[in-house]
Formats: structure tokens, sequence, C-alpha cells
């Protein structure tokens, strides 16, 4: 196999159970939240070597930690170019932050794109760093999450309340 198609994975523990991280050669492909239904099998060509994932998972304990709100890694997450530029956008949802599908659609142009866009937001591959959690419906309520509405909860409870903290940021400690 050339060294273009490897793919590695590694899993994490996190407060919401394991996490699955995978990347290729560019970046992380993909961040996956492994209890419930949403767990994500990985290829059998993928090669688990948690070496090459230090920095991601130091990142991420960061997050949980209430440390770090904006990651720092090479994403590589595939998808049609309407998808990336959803998962685009997410990322610049501020972090304690919620935003509705239809304040998405209406950023990107898109107003009456809020279904396109909530099936797209659906299908990010990178769950966390691609904060696809902090969309809610407009009638301020959750709407749904691949890890769960319960770990969506606690993730947008941590946010807030690190971002309390720090005045509305979170820092690398």
């Amino acid at each position: 196999m050339s060294s273009e198609t490897e793919h590695y994975y590694t899993l994490m523990p996190s407060p919401h159970g394991q996490i699955l991280i995978a990347k290729d050669v560019v970046g992380i492909t993909h961040i996956s939240f492994q209890d419930g239904e949403a767990a994500l099998v990985p290829d059998e060509s993928w090669v688990n070597d948690e070496t090459r994932f230090c920095e991601a998972i130091r990142q991420l304990e960061a997050f949980f930690y209430g440390d770090l709100c904006e990651f720092d890694l090479p994403l590589n997450p595939q998808g049609t170019d309407f998808q990336k530029q959803v998962w685009e956008c997410l990322g610049t949802i501020p972090c304690g932050d919620t935003v509705s599908y239809q304040d998405i659609a209406i950023q990107m142009g898109q107003p009456t794109a809020t279904r396109a866009l909530a099936s797209a937001n659906g299908q990010n591959p990178i769950a966390i760093v691609i904060p696809c959690h902090r969309v809610i419906g407009s009638d301020g309520n959750l709407r749904g999450y691949a890890g769960g509405l319960d770990i969506k909860a606690a993730l947008l409870a941590l946010e807030r309340t690190k971002a309390d903290v720090h005045g509305g940021q979170m820092y690398l400690g």
C-alpha cells in the first residue's frame, strides 16, 4: 500500500466513552464517539497506531478538562463540496455559543437550504473539532447528534461553564 492511501486509527477514553480518531497522510478524517448507534468501525486496511495521535489526544484531553476550545490539528474530512462548506461554517461558531441551522443557512447565503444543511451537519465525520454540537434547533432545543443528545448537552455545558469562567474564551492551560 502506498503512503498516500495509508489510514491510521486509535481509540482514546473520554468522559463520554471511547472515541475513535482516524487520520490519513493529510490529516484527521474521523473523530467518533464509539458508544451508541453511530460508532465507526475501522476499515480492515486501517492500521491501529496510537503513536500517530499524540497531539490529537493531547488536545482532546485538554478540551475535556476545560483547558482548550480551539483546536489546531490538520483535518481532512471527506464529503461533498456543500458538506465541506457547512463544516467550515461550523468552525466559526464561538466556543460556548450555539446557533440554529437557519442561522448557518443564512450565513452561507442559502436561507432555504436548512434541511440540506442539517443533513450535512449530521454527516460531520470529525466530532468536537468541527463543532456540530453547537448547532441547535431554531426553537432553542437540542436536535440530533451522532454521539447522542446526552453527550451534545454535556459538551455544550462544558463549553459554557469554561467560557463563563474565562470571559468567553477557553485557553490551553
